[in-house]
C-alpha cells in the first residue's frame, strides 16, 4: 500500500511538471527565473532614465516620472486579476500570453515618440508584467519536486533582489552610452527567448481549466477609482490642484469610486480584490506599515536619480551606480534574515529595518548637499541595504501567518496590489512635493539674497560678463533650493518610516510562517 501510494504520488508530480527532469527541468527553471529578473528589473531601470526620456520627449522631468508611475498603476490593477485568468486560460498559457504582451510593448516603449505614447504602452506594459512575477512562482513550484521547492523559490528570490540592483546601472549606462529607447529593446531578445522556451518545454506542465465569472462592477470601480486618484496626483501641479474643475472632478470621482469600490468588494461573493482578509488584525496592520513603508522607499528611488543628474550634474550611469549599493547588503543578508525570522520574534525584525531605514533617511537629510561626493551619497545607499531584508521578508510572515490557510492566496494578492499602488502614490505624491519646496526654497533664497548687483559685480571683476554672473547666481540658487528640497523630502521620509516601525507592534506576534511561495 505504501508503494502504491508512493508511486500516484510520484505519477502526480510528473504530471503537474508535465514529465520535466533533468537538464530539462533546470533549463525551465532557469526561464523562468529569467522572466522574472526581466519584469523585475523594468521596475528600476527607467528611473535613472528619466532625464534623458523627458529630455527626448521634450517634457519636463516630473512629467517624465509618469513613465514610471503608469506601469506601476497598470501592474497593481492587474494582479488581482492573476487567479481568474489562471483558473480561465490556463497557467501556462496566461504566461504565454502575458509574457507576449509585455515583449510587445517593451518595443512600442521604444518606439514611442510623445508622452503620451509612451505612458499608453507603458500602462500595456504593466498589464502584462503583473501576473508575470506570481505566474512564475507558481510555475516554479508545479514543475519541481517538492524536496526542491526551497531551492526554486530561492533561485527565484535572488533574481528578485538581484534585479533592482542592476537595473540603476544597466539604466544609465545605456541611456548614456545608446540611447533610452534601448532600456525597454534590451527585453526583446530575452523575451522572445523565454517565450520559445516556455513554449518548448512548459506546454505539458498546463492546468485545468474553469468557466469562472470574473467580478466586472468590481473591476470596473477599482479601474475608475484609481485612475482618477492617479491623474489627479500627476496632473494636479499643473493645474493649481483644487482650483482646476477637472482636478475637483477627479478628485470626487476617486473618493466616490473607493467608497463604492470597499462596499461592493465587501458584499460580493467573489470578488476581484478580496478586502474580507482584512478583518485579520495582524494582515491589516502588517498592510498599513507596508503600504506606507514601501510607498517611501519607492518615492525616493525615483527622486534620487532625478536630483543627481538634474542638479548635480551626475550622468545616467553615475546616478546608477550610487542607487545600485541599495542592493549590494540586501543580497547578503536576505538568507540570514530568512532564518532569523523563525527564531525571533518578526515584529522585531521589521521594527528594526524600519527604523534603520529612519535613520538612514535622516543620515542622507544631515550628510546630502550641493557639494557632496560620490562616497558621500554611496555610503548611505549601502546603508540603506542591510534594513530592506529586514523590512520585507519578516512583513510577509507577519500578514500572511494572520490569515486562515485557505485566505493565503488571496491575502497574497491584497498585498501585492495594494504595495505596487502605494509605489506609483507615493512617488506621484513625492515628486509633487519635491517640486512645490523647491519653489518655496528658491524664493526664500532669493528674498534674502543681499545685494545681488554687488555680487554679479565682484564677478565682474573676476572676467566674468554681467550676464554670465547673473547666470551663474541663479544656477546656485536653483541648485542650492532643490538641495534643500531634496533634504526636506528625507526627513519626512524619516518620520514615515518612524511611524511605520512602530504601527508594526499592534500586530499580534504571528504563529506560523506562511507556505513558501504564498507571497508575490
Amino acid at each position: 500500500m505504501a508503494s502504491a501510494a508512493a508511486s500516484a504520488s510520484a505519477a502526480g508530480a510528473r504530471e503537474r511538471s508535465g514529465g520535466l527532469t533533468g537538464p530539462r527541468l533546470l533549463l525551465a527553471g532557469f526561464v523562468l527565473a529569467l522572466t522574472n529578473f526581466m519584469v523585475v528589473l523594468d521596475t528600476t531601470i527607467a528611473n535613472v532614465s528619466v532625464p534623458h526620456i523627458s529630455g527626448g520627449l521634450g517634457v519636463s522631468v516630473t512629467q517624465g516620472t509618469w513613465v514610471v508611475t503608469s506601469y506601476a498603476v497598470a501592474e497593481a490593477i492587474c494582479v488581482p486579476l492573476t487567479g481568474w485568468l489562471v483558473k480561465r486560460f490556463g497557467t501556462v498559457r496566461t504566461f504565454m500570453f502575458a509574457l507576449a504582451g509585455f515583449t510587445m510593448f517593451s518595443a512600442l516603449c521604444g518606439l514611442a515618440t510623445s508622452l503620451g505614447m509612451i505612458v499608453a504602452f507603458r500602462i500595456g506594459q504593466g498589464l502584462c508584467g503583473g501576473p508575470l512575477m506570481p505566474l512564475t512562482q507558481t510555475l516554479l513550484l508545479r514543475i519541481f519536486p517538492k524536496e526542491q521547492h526551497a531551492q526554486a523559490m530561492g533561485v527565484w528570490a535572488m533574481t528578485t533582489v538581484t534585479a533592482p540592483i542592476i537595473g540603476p546601472i544597466a539604466g544609465g549606462w545605456i541611456s548614456d552610452n545608446w540611447s533610452w529607447p534601448w532600456i525597454f529593446f534590451i527585453n526583446l531578445p530575452i523575451g522572445i527567448a523565454c517565450l520559445f522556451g516556455v513554449f518548448t518545454l512548459l506546454r505539458g506542465a498546463e492546468t485545468k481549466t474553469e468557466t469562472s465569472r470574473i467580478d466586472r462592477v468590481g473591476l470596473i470601480l477599482m479601474v475608475t477609482w484609481i485612475a482618477a486618484l492617479q491623474v489627479m496626483l500627476d496632473l494636479g501641479r499643473e493645474r493649481d490642484w483644487f482650483g482646476s474643475t477637472f482636478i475637483v472632478g477627479c478628485a470626487i470621482v476617486a473618493v466616490v469610486g473607493f467608497a463604492a469600490f470597499i462596499i461592493w468588494e465587501l458584499t460580493e461573493e467573489q470578488p476581484v480584490v478580496d478586502l474580507r482578509v482584512f478583518r485579520h488584525r495582524g494582515f491589516a496592520v502588517a498592510v498599513a506599515a507596508l503600504a506606507l513603508a514601501f510607498g517611501t522607499f519607492f518615492a525616493s528611488v525615483v527622486v534620487i536619480p532625478q536630483w543627481l543628474q538634474g542638479s548635480l550634474n551626475y550622468t545616467a550611469t553615475e546616478s546608477g551606480r550610487v542607487t545600485a549599493f541599495t542592493g549590494i547588503l540586501a543580497v547578503i543578508l536576505s538568507p540570514i534574515v530568512a532564518k532569523f525570522s523563525t527564531k525571533v520574534d518578526s515584529r522585531a525584525l521589521v521594527c528594526f529595518g524600519m527604523a534603520w531605514l529612519g535613520v538612514v533617511s535622516v543620515t542622507r537629510a544631515l550628510w546630502w548637499s550641493s557639494g557632496a561626493d560620490f562616497w558621500t551619497l554611496a555610503i548611505p545607499q549601502l546603508m540603506q541595504g542591510l534594513g530592506m531584508p529586514f523590512f520585507f521578508i519578516p512583513l510577509t510572515t507577519i500578514a500572511l501567518a494572520a490569515v486562515r490557510p485557505e485566505e493565503t492566496a488571496s491575502a497574497a494578492g491584497v498585498m501585492s496590489f495594494l504595495r505596487t499602488l502605494a509605489a506609483a502614490i507615493g512617488t506621484s505624491i513625492a515628486a509633487t512635493k519635491w517640486e512645490e519646496h523647491g519653489r518655496i526654497e528658491r524664493n526664500e533664497i532669493v528674498n534674502t539674497l543681499n545685494q545681488p548687483d554687488q555680487v554679479v559685480t565682484t564677478l565682474q571683476t573676476a572676467g566674468l560678463s554681467a550676464e554670465q554672473g547673473r547666470g551663474m547666481i541663479e544656477r546656485l540658487v536653483d541648485q542650492e533650493s532643490i538641495a534643500l528640497a531634496t533634504n526636506h523630502i528625507f526627513l519626512v521620509a524619516a518620520v514615515i518610516f518612524f511611524l511605520s516601525a512602530t504601527l508594526i507592534w499592534f500586530a499580534p506576534r504571528p504563529k506560523g510562517a506562511p507556505p513558501p511561495g504564498a507571497a508575490h
